[in-house]
């Protein structure tokens, strides 16, 4: 006689059906699904910078013509930052681990938290059918007048799904505040909370305070256009200037939007990989919330080439200063965390050592760009679109794959090829590099940004910096293959195959829908990795 073992229940495998997954409110589904969505978008901004790159691979515009290379690189931009950046760390990671790390069973408005995913999906296919029909041509900016006259490019569609986007960062950042607030377990005392947490909360921070003012501005653009309201057009007695304040108000604390949850998540892969304390705990956790409220009141350093008085570009040129000392205070302690720390050499460390190399010399390029003189000479340039990506892309999409490749087990059960990931690590950095370095020599030179056509000295520049587009291409090809092959042949992870401290590391993997069997106890803080400290009641 055969005994039938049934699997462990758990939030995967409780209900299978594809309506159990729409109507789901459990928050570890919730991250899953954003993960397919901005997935898919990552994809589509992709598929847009390769024509980009190819097309920047001679000085003529032999690959597509002006008006379609201005589609191009809008909406691959379009993509990557309303779809991908600001979502892809507090909506995934944040969505399935936040409520985990602080001994919740879900989060504070499960209902809400489902909503905020179909609007965010809305959203998305307001902005994809603003590409299917033609693209938008203005810019990721939508500066005016570019998109409050009547062209014939597709503005309204792709803002309105931005304005209802919008709406899903609110609803989020709105749950994770009032998660952190009200769920945390017996004992979880603020100072004892995960530098995760910390970052995640002062992310919600910038997503309620923020986004309704880049909300508001686009659907002020949607009437400017579709009724002839005199707001920014200046032909119509607007103000384009006024715009750009509005705009970058939020815009700009949007980069903290997308770099403070990925900081967050290099906190806590730094602590279990090199097996020490993170030090420093109470500097870091406030170096978040200052990073939040320093981003708020830097927002006019995009305009030193604008207008403003001179006066007022010297005091956001000190403040665009002055926002550097958080970010300096994290890099200084994660060295200082991993200093003579017992280095265990797995993926996700090799993810958090590209996202320090990166996000150094993005943040360092930043200061160039936050200098007056400096300013003049590189606005508009290639340097910019260099510096950007090296924050965004080589900060927040390096630190979202230390998360994603330190949670995965947690989130699947199952573990990934390590040499894979590492492979994988090496070919993104070098990739990145090798893409982007040479735009800051291009911008240096002077070369605009936006232009399909450039003088021949600029070539070998260009064509480096499209091979470097194709061994990313490459690396991110990568990851996608050994972490579904993981999914069907990956090796059983265990409840804690770190061997780290946090909450969700006490669960099953993966974890059960209702996440603790009892509600836990926390008696110390989230990284005494030399004592076990917390207990389950």
């Amino acid at each position: 006689m055969t005994t039938t073992v049934l699997p462990r229940v758990n939030y995967l495998n409780v209900r299978t059906t594809v309506a159990s997954w729409m109507l789901t409110k459990d928050h570890k589904r919730i991250g899953v699904m954003y993960l397919v969505v901005v997935a898919l978008a990552f994809f589509l901004g992709s598929i847009m910078a390769a024509g980009v790159r190819i097309e920047l691979t001679t000085p003529q515009g032999d690959f597509v013509s002006a008006d379609t290379y201005n589609r191009m690189f809008t909406m691959h931009a379009v993509f990557m930052v309303f779809f991908v950046l600001i979502p892809v760390v507090p909506a995934i990671l944040g969505n399935f681990a936040m409520p985990l790390m602080i001994g919740a069973k879900d989060v504070a408005f499960p209902t809400l938290n489902l909503m905020s995913w179909y609007i965010f999906v809305i959203g998305f296919l307001f902005t994809v059918a603003a590409m299917v029909l033609g693209g938008v041509d203005t810019g990721w900016t939508f500066y005016t007048p570019y998109s409050s006259n009547a062209s014939t490019s597709n503005v309204l569609l792709a803002g309105l799904g931005i304005f209802i986007t919008g709406f899903s960062s609110i609803l989020t950042g709105l749950n994770f505040m009032v998660t952190i607030h009200r769920m945390r377990a017996p004992g979880m005392t603020w100072f004892r909370l995960p530098l995760f947490v910390w970052a995640i909360y002062a992310t919600s921070l910038v997503m309620i305070l923020g986004t309704p003012v880049v909300a508001i501005t686009l659907f002020m653009v949607v009437l400017e256009r579709a009724f002839g309201f005199g707001i920014f057009d200046p032909r119509l007695g607007g103000d384009p200037v006024l715009f750009q304040h509005l705009f970058w108000f939020y815009s700009h604390p949007a980069v903290y939007i997308m770099i403070l949850p990925p900081m967050g998540v290099i906190s806590e892969v730094i602590a279990c990989f090199s097996r020490k304390n993170v030090f420093g705990y109470s500097f870091v956790a406030f170096s978040s919330l200052a990073i939040a409220v320093f981003g708020f009141l830097v927002w006019a350093h995009h305009l030193f080439v604008s207008g403003i008085s001179p006066y007022s570009a010297m005091i956001f040129s000190f403040l665009s200063f002055a926002v550097a000392i958080p970010s300096a205070v994290k890099t200084f302690n994660w060295t200082a965390t991993l200093y003579k720390g017992a280095i265990w050499w797995r993926a996700p460390i090799m993810w958090v050592f590209g996202f320090l190399g990166l996000f150094l010399v993005g943040g360092l390029t930043g200061l160039f760009l936050a200098s007056l003189g400096l300013d003049v000479h590189l606005h508009d340039t290639y340097f910019v679109v260099a510096h950007f990506h090296y924050i965004m892309v080589g900060g927040a999409i390096m630190g979202f794959f230390a998360g994603l490749h330190y949670w995965w087990p947690k989130m699947t059960g199952r573990m990934y090829s390590n040499s894979m990931a590492m492979l994988a690590a090496l070919l993104v950095f070098v990739g990145f590099n090798l893409t982007f370095f040479p735009q800051f020599i291009l911008g240096y030179l002077g070369m605009p940004r936006r232009y399909h056509v450039y003088p021949e000295e600029f070539q070998v520049l260009n064509v480096l910096s499209s091979a470097g587009a194709s061994i990313l291409a490459v690396g991110y090809t990568l990851i996608a293959l050994y972490l579904v092959y993981s999914l069907f042949r990956g090796e059983e992870a265990g409840a804690n195959p770190w061997l780290a401290t946090g909450l969700e590391w006490k669960t099953e993997s993966p974890p059960s829908p209702h996440n603790f069997p009892e509600t836990p106890i926390v008696n110390e803080g989230a990284y005494e990795y030399s004592k076990r400290e917390i207990k389950v009641a």
